[in-house]
């Protein structure tokens, strides 16, 4: 066990806490720091209970909190057991989310709150609700997680997209108005990661285009389905992600944003400051089979099976 004392006995409130990046990082945390406390919460009960006991084995005091970040009455509830349980909060990890996949025009309005109620709506009334304690207490750290789909929008991802790019204009806007209170804000921008989220996806582009072959976009529905194949190459563990946010708690100055990708600086100057935009989109139209959308809407126009 390293014995710094730099998270040692502090409050860490970490959400999406029950799997994945969530459940690493509190696995990690508790190895780490002597004495940690941290507030575990997620929609699942048992799985958090899971990753709790691997903490408390390693030291940690761990308060569970279910919770479902889509209730915002939850939330704010998460906040209040939080601070009664432990007096202070020193660092939030807003790492629930999911990924709503499919085409803009299939996606149904409410899936489409649900998608910012998730990712956006909650890290903010969260983070609403324990400012004013971290203030009082004299500083604070707030980590949102983001993704390279909070800086980059492709095909297919579009409402998974806008509410990264939310969080993370909110994250910046944080940053600058916390800066006077000692409240560092930090995002971190994982790319593909072997986490549930591919599987969630998939479950959420069923539901919401239960019949693809009968929809112009059933070549880009078919990629939604293999792209944790497509991206295989390239995944992270998201032990390697917690390592990221980890050094994001602990720098003394930490950065705006921390990349958690092979290649993730080079594909960000690529796409948005080198290439010409044409030719970026034609690169996400090529890997996300949109390219293959109009032509198949070109061939069953004029009768042709294909």
């Amino acid at each position: 066990m390293t014995q710094s004392s730099s998270l040692s006995e502090q409050v860490i409130l970490i959400t999406g806490a029950s799997a994945g990046i969530g459940a690493a990082l509190a696995q990690r945390l508790a190895t780490e720091f002597l004495n940690i406390r941290l507030v575990l919460a997620a929609r699942n009960r048992e799985k958090l209970e899971t990753v709790a006991t691997h903490c408390r084995k390693a030291g940690a005091d761990v308060l569970v909190i279910p919770t479902d970040m889509a209730q915002l009455e939850q939330v704010k509830a998460l906040a209040q057991l939080a601070l009664e349980s432990f007096g202070r909060v020193d660092a939030l990890v807003n790492n629930a989310g999911y990924g709503q996949m499919g085409p803009a025009e299939l996606i149904p309005p409410e899936y489409a709150k649900q998608q910012f109620a998730v990712n956006f709506h909650g890290p903010l009334t969260l983070t609403q609700a324990l400012i004013p304690t971290m203030r009082h207490q004299g500083g604070g750290r707030i980590i949102n997680v983001s993704s390279l789909g909070g800086r980059l929008a492709f095909p297919s991802g579009g409402m998974y997209s806008a509410s990264k790019f939310a969080l993370e204009a909110l994250s910046d806007v944080l940053r600058m108005e916390l800066e006077g209170f000692n409240i560092k804000v930090s995002v971190i921008e994982p790319g593909p990661v072997k986490t549930e989220f591919f599987q969630v996806a998939s479950e959420q582009v069923a539901k919401t285009v239960p019949k693809p072959e009968e929809t112009p976009y059933r070549a880009a529905i078919g990629a939604i389905k293999e792209m944790e194949q497509r991206t295989a190459a390239l995944t992270w563990s998201a032990q390697q992600v917690a390592v990221v946010i980890e050094k994001a708690l602990t720098e003394n100055n930490p950065r705006p944003r921390y990349i958690a990708a092979t290649g993730g600086k080079t594909m960000l100057f690529l796409m948005t400051k080198l290439l010409p935009r044409k030719l970026v989109d034609l690169f996400w139209q090529r890997f996300y089979s949109v390219d293959q959308v109009a032509r198949d809407w070109e061939l069953r126009s004029r009768g042709i099976k294909n």
